[in-house]
């Protein structure tokens, strides 16, 4: 297997690891009421702020002012969106799995990104074929055959949150495809969330709930999870289409109910294995059926 190749799936593995390990953080902070949504989206901005910029400093050698020269450069209406989409998306899902069970939060949210993803890419031309369209279902599938022991009708209210999440999810990342420099890309993004945090903060306040462990959780989502894994995702988008960007996607809930397994010790099922072997399935075929389309 050609070099370039394994540093693609270990990115790939990497970034999908830490978006599952959001969602794991995500529910030991706010299933447990350590701390409030808000606090908990705030702080996992701004922790992902400060973890990024030592991380472009530390590209740069220290040379602050290349950074700063670098950022100058970004300032166009797409990075503004693009950051706007990261606050949407962080809030809404913050907010969405104070209302909605683990499960229906998962299908809302990943199902609505590959919904997104393939309706923008086939606006622009991606169409799909007979094997590709084989690969989604199977593997959409296998996420609806994890959650749905724990399937519940949503609140109107969780439901539009979860699903603003996704959207905004699914444009943000289709934002990142033409990222050149991905890590300043990245931190400029987290950068520009500073006035929508700031906003959040001031209309949420006295309604504030911070913990000790909640705290810890929210820093360990922006400056870990968040951060690195948002990064490493930038860079990877230019490598694999907007097909295979959305159904690889789907991986995560299955990587989060690993990590309630491992974390939150949560029993393994046959359900999950099943659901597992599914959800492979059909991302191989997904990206097999796009090589042989391509070739013939």
């Amino acid at each position: 297997m050609p070099i370039q190749t394994v540093k693609l799936l270990a990115f790939i593995s990497f970034a999908l690891i830490a978006f599952a390990g959001n969602s794991v953080l995500c529910r030991l902070a706010l299933g447990q009421g350590l701390i409030d949504a808000s606090s908990f989206t705030s702080i996992r901005l701004l922790s992902g702020i400060v973890s990024l910029l030592v991380i472009s400093l530390i590209i740069v050698k220290g040379n602050v002012v290349t950074v700063v020269q670098q950022f100058k450069k970004q300032n166009s209406l797409k990075t503004w969106l693009a950051s706007l989409m990261l606050f949407v998306y962080a809030v809404t899902f913050s907010y969405g799995y104070i209302s909605l069970d683990t499960g229906t939060g998962a299908l809302i949210l990943f199902g609505l990104v590959q919904l997104t993803m393939i309706i923008v890419g086939a606006l622009y031309g991606n169409k799909l074929h007979f094997a590709e369209w084989f690969g989604i279902a199977l593997a959409f599938f296998g996420v609806i055959y994890l959650v749905m022991p724990s399937l519940s009708t949503p609140s109107l209210l969780g439901f539009i949150l979860m699903s603003l999440s996704g959207i905004a999810w699914a444009i943000y990342t289709l934002l990142g495809r033409g990222s050149k420099q991905p890590i300043m890309d990245t931190t400029a993004n987290f950068l520009r969330t500073i006035p929508f945090v700031l906003v959040l903060i001031l209309l949420t306040f006295e309604y504030s709930k911070i913990t000790e462990w909640g705290m810890v959780y929210a820093v360990l989502s922006g400056a870990v999870t968040s951060a690195m894994g948002y990064a490493l995702w930038y860079l990877v988008l230019k490598d694999i289409s907007v097909t295979q960007a959305a159904v690889i996607q789907l991986l995560v809930p299955i990587l989060a109910a690993i990590g309630g397994v491992l974390f939150v010790s949560e029993p393994i099922s046959i359900r999950l294995v099943i659901s597992s072997l599914l959800v492979l399935g059909g991302i191989l075929i997904v990206i097999m059926g796009r090589r042989y389309y391509t070739k013939s």
